[in-house]
């Protein structure tokens, strides 16, 4: 992979890829939201992302090879976006970065406790959420059915912890 940004230190060479406020965003809307088409990614943005930048970042994340784009059920019109396998192991940074965000920066509580817990269930769980993920943007089999799946128990526990905090405030 040749350098094409200012120096090639991996740090800066990652940055320069996904390190601009809409990318890391439109890839959250895509792993903890399930948003994988444009319009979807668009109409749900909270911060309201404009069409033009949406467009540009999912070329670029296409182009690095962070996402690929297919038509949906054979309409040109309809595209559907997946993570590959580079845009899947991005989630324990993203993780990390919500759980630092949460305890260092005025965001919104109940937001900020799920990557929290996700932060504090750690790699073992990091692996599962990336495994379903891969399973959800067909990069693999789908995961054992018999299995509860890591984000449902991290919701579960995330629900039952802001429940305790609630019932502890009243």
């Amino acid at each position: 992979m040749a350098t094409t940004g200012r120096s090639a230190c991996p740090l800066n060479m990652s940055l320069e890829l996904i390190g601009d406020r809409w990318t890391l965003l439109i890839l959250r809307d895509m792993v903890f939201n399930d948003r994988r088409h444009f319009r979807e990614l668009l109409a749900n943005s909270k911060e309201s992302i404009a069409s033009n930048v949406l467009a540009s970042r999912l070329q670029a994340l296409t182009d690095a090879g962070i996402v690929t784009k297919e038509s949906h059920d054979g309409h040109k019109q309809k595209i559907v976006y997946s993570l590959t396998d580079r845009g899947v192991e991005l989630l324990p940074a993203m993780i990390q970065l919500g759980a630092w965000g949460a305890r260092h920066t005025p965001a919104v509580a109940s937001i900020g406790l799920w990557f929290e817990i996700a932060s504090d269930a750690g790699p073992g769980v990091w692996q599962e959420l990336m495994d379903e993920l891969r399973a959800r943007h067909r990069l693999h089999a789908p995961a054992d059915p018999d299995l509860e799946p890591a984000f449902s128990r991290l919701s579960a526990e995330f629900r039952d912890v802001r429940a305790r905090r609630q019932a502890s405030h009243s």
